[in-house]
């Protein structure tokens, strides 16, 4: 029954999303060779911290110069508009499960494999799961995890706060005051060094949370790595 259930599954995603352009509908895999090239860089030059794309190479930038963040830094595959947003509402909305190697194989192409120890990853919303069914950060991370040859560890959860808004609907000030004490590290961070990954990398609000409570729990560092990342003009 598991067997016909999972295949019966598989069967009805390619359905709804047959192996075609997210973007535009082409035949591919998941964005075609014409709209590839819309899936910006960040960078660099870029912020050393945050990671947001710079005129010229700076340690902080206007938009974390007067922030307290835990992590030492933040970088991304791709920028996220375009077809990064159809990538991620494909996968995030519809389980579009051939999104993840996909999005890990962009990643490691374009981000530097990090000097750590373990990869975590930002734990799902309970009710979101719920509704939902997958989990891209959690997927990322595998992937990631593959790739660099790190093992993969949930070392966060949630604290079990509620949050009183989503934060894709809440300004950068009230992103992080939503996600304060949102997460609680397990054991097992001290004295590691801590990959932190997440699909997009929006205000670092969510970012910069879950690695306060990584660095309480004694790792020794995090850098965090998204699929994609929000770039303001």
């Amino acid at each position: 029954m598991t067997v016909f259930r999972v295949a019966s599954e598989g069967w009805l995603l390619e359905l709804v999303f047959p192996s075609r352009c997210v973007s535009c509908g082409a035949q591919a895999e998941v964005v075609c060779a014409r709209c590839r090239p819309a899936l910006r860089q960040v960078g660099p030059p870029w912020c050393g911290l945050c990671g947001a794309p710079t005129v010229w190479p700076v340690e902080r930038c206007r938009e974390c110069s007067r922030r307290r963040l835990a992590f030492s830094s933040a970088r991304a595959g791709t920028v996220y508009a375009g077809p990064a947003r159809a990538v991620v509402r494909a996968w995030k909305e519809h389980g579009l499960r051939r999104a993840a190697p996909w999005a890990a194989e962009l990643v490691a192409l374009r981000v530097e494999r990090p000097a750590a120890d373990v990869i975590a990853y930002i734990p799902p919303d309970p009710s979101r799961t719920l509704r939902r069914g997958r989990h891209p950060a959690e997927q990322l991370a595998a992937e990631l995890g593959r790739r660099w040859q790190l093992p993969v560890e949930a070392l966060l959860v949630r604290s079990g706060r509620v949050a009183g808004s989503r934060q894709a609907v809440l300004s950068r000030g009230a992103r992080l005051a939503n996600v304060r004490g949102a997460f609680v590290a397990r054991t097992g961070c001290a004295g590691r060094r801590v990959v932190l990954v997440d699909d997009v990398y929006t205000t670092g609000a969510t970012a910069a949370a879950a690695s306060a409570a990584l660095r309480r729990a004694g790792a020794v560092s995090v850098e965090v790595v998204t699929f994609a990342r929000t770039v303001r003009t």
